[in-house]
């Protein structure tokens, strides 16, 4: 897997994928204008990093406007609703019963733009979907992994079931405080000098891009 302030080389990502240089351009291309990957003159192209004081921005206004979505989603319940809601969770359990780490990361963000689409506000999804862009994804992906695929269905079964059974006057701050552990958890590993994964390590040369 790449990871944050690893280097890519053009040759390198051709030979691994069996094909020629030209499709790789503009795959990195389509990266960089996606904010995935940076190129510094003279230095080369590498996988962008990113601060641990913008990661606590994003939990907190994703905390705040997730739990605006569940209110208004709890407000408009219906039976309908919450079967939607249980069908996306349970593609997250099958994707952990059977160990497929792409598709439970998948399911998990199909789960949470479920809930966004559920609040029936498309400013709020709109805006959640441009928070939560790849790079922020990417990030998050480096790090939930640590956690055994289970543990982490678990703790999205507990999320929804909160958010469908919590007192209506209690969601908004339920979510929040979600979200708000979340980022705790990962601040642990993500303190100055340990934003990368035990398993990586940085490049050499490899310029400081935090974002």
């Amino acid at each position: 897997m790449l990871t944050p302030r690893e280097r890519l080389i053009e040759e390198d990502l051709a030979k691994q994928l069996n094909c020629s240089r030209g499709p790789v351009r503009e795959a990195l291309l389509r990266l960089e204008r996606d904010g995935l990957i940076v190129t510094v003159p003279r230095r080369g192209t590498f996988i962008r990093d990113i601060s641990t004081e913008s990661i606590e921005v994003i939990f907190s206004i994703r905390g705040k406007l997730e739990a605006l979505c569940v209110r208004y989603l709890r407000q408009e319940l219906t039976e309908q609703t919450e079967e939607t809601l249980r069908k996306a969770l349970k593609a997250m359990k099958t994707a952990a019963t059977s160990g497929d780490e792409e598709a439970f990361l998948q399911a998990d963000l199909e789960l949470h733009q479920t809930i966004w689409k559920l609040s029936n506000r498309d400013q709020l999804y709109r805006t959640l979907n441009t928070i939560m862009n790849p790079f922020i994804f990417m990030v998050a992906r480096a790090f939930s992994t640590r956690v055994p695929i289970k543990q982490r269905y678990r703790n999205h079964e507990g999320y929804v079931d909160s958010i469908l059974t919590m007192p209506l006057k209690e969601v908004e701050a339920t979510v929040e405080g979600y979200f708000r552990t979340l980022y705790e958890k990962l601040g642990i590993q993500i303190r100055p000098g340990l934003l990368l994964p035990n398993s990586a390590a940085k490049a050499p040369g490899a310029p400081e891009l935090e974002v």
